[in-house]
């Protein structure tokens, strides 16, 4: 997945991405024929034990895990590139100019390092608990759970409280997505059709027009027949990325000759914008832990010199670079997608923006399944085993109708992904991660001066502001773009 509003990586990347998002009470891993599938407290399923290791040898999680066709680290490092590129690496061209070209830049290092540390406070969190539990392999949602109930005493009765939530946001997250997808096909879709065709529609009756092949789409109940679909998309997605660096560096005017062109920092009521963006670009906590549970040497992940930061560098620089010279070459008139900003009229860049749009489309079923396997389980205790079939069916429809809807009132694809970003996974990838560090370490100390408690504090803080400004300015421009 994306987890960043992300087209996801080849078939088995995609399979473990998914099944290790399951969220219906089975531990995060892909199984295949003669593994053992282990049962997390959920439904009735059997409960992780919470171990007293005094008297037992160390736990090495690593020792005891059992992958049929591990991940090399190469492979891995390649699984993170595509789960991070996607949509949002898309938009940093308008980011940055609602940043202007200098914060653009260090913010997105700065924005950069503290999701790539939240992910390995997630990390360090699964590894800690991994080996209290005696349990080789823990999922985003077990990792919450398990860390309130080695927390404070008055947290510990919420553990299945944070499941739940963590679950929420990985759905809310998850179909955000999915109406940022929404929207890109339906933008993109309408300039192709308007260059070729001189034939001009609102986006809103592009959106209605799509909604029938979507939900067809997602009536797909089995991954494995999502993998030709998946290879298409990727391809479509690295063509398409190629042609638009071709463009970026060619006739770029001097900045001098600019109007509305900020060197420095754009307007600060802007900046909350900015920082959705960035965040929606970087959102990919949520494939941390099913990765590294593939790997065939897990302990290459983490670290200075690790799999997670080589990867995330080349991402960072690839979203930098993206900005920055899009911003160069577009200036104010930096679109929500750099594929509205290519020449009108150009066959190359109407082909950019059909196969961009055609691996978007595609890859909405990958973003879509995550949160269908999360609330399907949970709905389909309650339905009769006679007319399951028939009720998944629908409520696979619904949930392609409540994004639909959602879309339909923000058919701005630049406030859509400031508004998912500063929402959703800002409380998923910089609020959540922090909390369980904060009740993982409550029992053993949180170091010297308590520096520990103080960075998690301030990082809670960070995505709380962040989320509140966030959110708070992008409904505001929502509402004046209805209004206008």
């Amino acid at each position: 997945m994306t987890a960043g509003g992300k087209v996801l990586g080849d078939t088995n990347m995609a399979e473990m991405n998914i099944l290790n998002s399951l969220q219906n009470g089975k531990v995060h891993m892909v199984l295949t024929p003669g593994e053992k599938e282990l049962d997390i407290p959920n439904g009735g399923h059997e409960e992780i034990q919470m171990t007293n290791n005094e008297d037992t040898k160390p736990y090495d999680p690593f020792a005891n895990r059992k992958v049929d066709h591990p991940t090399s680290n190469f492979d891995t490092a390649i699984h993170l590139l595509k789960g991070n590129i996607g949509t949002g690496i898309l938009a940093m061209p308008e980011a940055f100019k609602n940043a202007g070209l200098t914060v653009g830049t260090i913010g997105l290092v700065v924005i950069g390092v503290i999701c790539v540390h939240t992910m390995h406070i997630l990390l360090n969190c699964a590894r800690e608990l991994s080996k209290r539990t005696r349990t080789p392999f823990l999922s985003f949602a077990q990792v919450g759970e398990l860390s309130f109930k080695y927390g404070p005493p008055f947290l510990r009765p919420f553990s299945n409280t944070a499941r739940i939530m963590i679950d929420t946001f990985i759905c809310l997250t998850q179909l955000g997505f999915c109406c940022v997808y929404f929207v890109f096909v339906a933008t993109n879709l309408r300039l192709f059709i308007l260059e070729q065709f001189q034939f001009d529609l609102s986006v809103k009756l592009y959106l209605a027009i799509l909604l029938l092949p979507l939900i067809f789409l997602n009536w797909i109940r089995n991954l494995k027949l999502l993998s030709p679909v998946m290879t298409v998309a990727n391809l479509c997605m690295s063509i398409g990325l190629g042609i638009i660096f071709y463009y970026i560096f060619q006739d770029i005017k001097p900045i001098t000759e600019r109007e509305n062109f900020h060197i420095f920092t754009a307007s600060i009521a802007h900046l909350p914008l900015y920082f959705g963006t960035a965040i929606y670009a970087f959102e990919g906590i949520a494939m941390i832990l099913p990765l590294e549970n593939k790997m065939k040497r897990p302990q290459d992940f983490g670290g200075w010199r690790g799999v997670l930061n080589m990867s995330m560098v080349i991402v960072g620089l690839l979203y930098i670079a993206v900005g920055f010279f899009g911003y160069i070459k577009y200036g104010d008139k930096s679109a929500g997608s750099i594929t509205l900003n290519l020449p009108e009229g150009d066959w190359l860049a109407s082909t950019v923006r059909l196969v961009m749009a055609l691996s978007i489309f595609l890859s909405y079923a990958l973003q879509f399944y995550v949160p269908m396997s999360i609330a399907w389980p949970v709905l389909e205790t309650y339905i009769p085993i006679g007319v399951q079939k028939l009720a998944e069916y629908a409520f696979r429809t619904v949930l392609v109708l409540v994004t639909f809807a959602l879309a339909e009132c923000v058919p701005n694809l630049g406030l859509v992904i400031s508004l998912v970003g500063a929402l959703c996974a800002s409380s998923l990838g910089l609020i959540l991660p922090p909390i369980f560090s904060i009740c993982t370490f409550w029992a053993i100390g949180y170091g010297k001066f308590r520096w520990r408690l103080i960075k998690d504090s301030g990082l809670i803080l960070f995505g709380l502001v962040g989320c509140i400004a966030g959110t708070y300015v992008s409904i505001l421009e929502i509402l004046a773009h209805h209004d206008s």
